[in-house]
């Protein structure tokens, strides 16, 4: 069955050139103009959409709003297309859950290519940890279970965007073991990645704020200053 992605933007222009690109790929495409027809669509749970591409500068809701609402209820995949240069523009969306961003004027291939590369990790998910007859695992007061896609603190389920779940596991499956961004990027986005590898840095505080942990004084992900992040905690059971 095809992939199917929501293209949401005020500009039919924009939303035809973008079905016909990602129709030519074989991704079924439905349309939206208004965040209010993006949110129903989006959240439909008798046919959800695969990856939502979210124009910001929607004409009746922020398209941060939109994304808000939509994390609050749904781990689609999300791209964020948006007109305003400003790096904070981009930040703020991608601390509130967006996978990736695209600013205009854009080529509609590039647009292709993230949505292709986002929706690999969906496909690759299974392969983020090593292989392991007992998937789970376990720290002092986390338990992160890659079957389940659950993670726990103290016994209590904490949630995460799909993404920032990903670059947890990837994380815990080596404790001790130094990620550099680019090495976190390949394994969690793929090898053709367009984005700022700073990107990292914002589900990182992000993954941090939902586990309780201290940037200042961490104990489950450290910061490697100039290179990137490992996992602190020594998993239970290991002598």
């Amino acid at each position: 069955m095809a992939r199917r992605v929501l293209v949401v933007d005020d500009e039919s222009q924009i939303r035809t050139l973008l079905r016909a690109y990602l129709e030519a790929e074989g991704f079924a495409v439905t349309e939206a103009s208004t965040g209010a027809d993006a949110l129903q669509q989006g959240l439909d749970p008798t046919d959800p959409p695969d990856l939502v591409l979210l124009d910001i500068g929607l004409p009746d809701l922020d398209g941060l709003e939109v994304l808000t609402t939509l994390r609050r209820q749904s781990d689609v995949y999300v791209i964020l297309v948006t007109a305003r240069a400003e790096e904070v523009d981009r930040i703020v969306g991608l601390s509130v859950g967006a996978d990736d961003y695209v600013t205009k004027p854009f080529s509609p291939r590039e647009v292709v290519a993230r949505v292709k590369s986002v929706l690999r990790r969906a496909r690759a998910a299974a392969d983020l940890t090593e292989p392991n007859p007992d998937p789970v695992l376990r720290f002092a007061g986390l338990t992160i279970d890659p079957v389940r896609r659950e993670t726990l603190v103290d016994g209590h389920e904490v949630t995460v965007t799909r993404l920032e779940f990903d670059i947890l596991a990837v994380l815990a499956s080596s404790p001790g073991r130094v990620f550099s961004r680019t090495q976190l990027l390949d394994r969690v986005w793929g090898y053709d990645f367009y984005g700022d590898e700073r990107v990292v840095d914002v589900h990182i505080r992000s993954i941090r704020k939902a586990l309780g942990d201290d940037a200042t004084d961490p104990r489950l992900i450290g910061t490697v200053r100039g290179v990137g992040y490992k996992f602190l905690a020594e998993p239970e059971g290991r002598p």
